[in-house]
């Protein structure tokens, strides 16, 4: 078994694409203007129900019940903004710094939701737009709360939530200044956000259970993504409790 990718090797001299001077990936999946777009609400701290860092920490669960109720768009926008919204660009789209860190600020993810229970938003795939804070409407699915379970390794919960994040990689953002070294700190990254996801919810009454065991080939299908360039890491379903 081949552990080597776990293993820091920042001190092996390797040249990147970076230190050969080609130009950095965008710092966010490209879309088509005349795709459908939605407009996310403006979010601030008085959506917060429990502001003790010190309880919110001690309280983490993953919950794999939820009640059979909607969420509301804002409470979808205030836990897009506090995981991989944009807080501020810098050097002429350069880095985008988050509430999350990222080695480099890379951020290598793309954010997909399976809307299924949420005021305002039709049941379907979305993609989350952090540049904007907006939301890009990808497909009506025939049948999701099953696929979403199915896909989930029959982990009921998943279909019953309200949404359920999938965070898509894309490897090449972070190659671009680490090489073969990004397959570790890709991976620590999106446990950064899968964190910032659970605290987030705890603040506002809501819960999650992050996924690792799902079927790769028809999440990458579900949410339209290669699986080769592009490809899903981690899911965590969204919903009342």
């Amino acid at each position: 078994m081949d552990r080597s990718f776990m293993k820091s090797r920042f001190n092996e001299s390797i040249e990147t694409d970076q230190q050969k001077k080609i130009a950095q990936p965008p710092l966010q999946k490209p879309y088509n203007k005349d795709d459908q777009i939605i407009d996310l609400p403006n979010v601030d701290k008085s959506i917060i129900k429990k502001d003790d860092v010190f309880s919110c920490i001690l309280d983490r669960n993953s919950n794999r019940k939820f009640l059979d109720e909607k969420i509301t768009l804002e409470e979808l926008s205030y836990l897009l903004k506090m995981t991989q919204g944009i807080k501020e660009v810098k050097g002429n789209n350069y880095v985008g710094f988050r509430p999350v860190p990222s080695a480099g600020a890379r951020h290598p993810f793309e954010t997909y939701l399976v809307v299924l229970n949420v005021e305002g938003l039709k049941k379907g795939i979305y993609r989350y737009l952090p540049l904007e804070h907006k939301l890009l409407f990808i497909k009506e699915e025939e049948n999701l709360n099953q696929k979403i379970t199915q896909n989930s390794n029959n982990q009921k919960f998943a279909g019953d939530s309200a949404v359920t994040f999938i965070w898509a990689c894309i490897p090449y953002r972070t190659e671009w200044r680490y090489g073969d070294r990004t397959y570790k700190i890709a991976l620590l990254d999106a446990g950064h956000i899968g964190q910032a996801l659970y605290m987030a919810c705890e603040t506002i009454g809501l819960g999650t259970c992050a996924i690792a065991s799902y079927n790769q080939k028809e999440i990458d299908k579900l949410i339209e993504v290669d699986g080769e360039d592009e490809f899903a890491v981690y899911v965590s379903p969204v919903g009342k409790i």
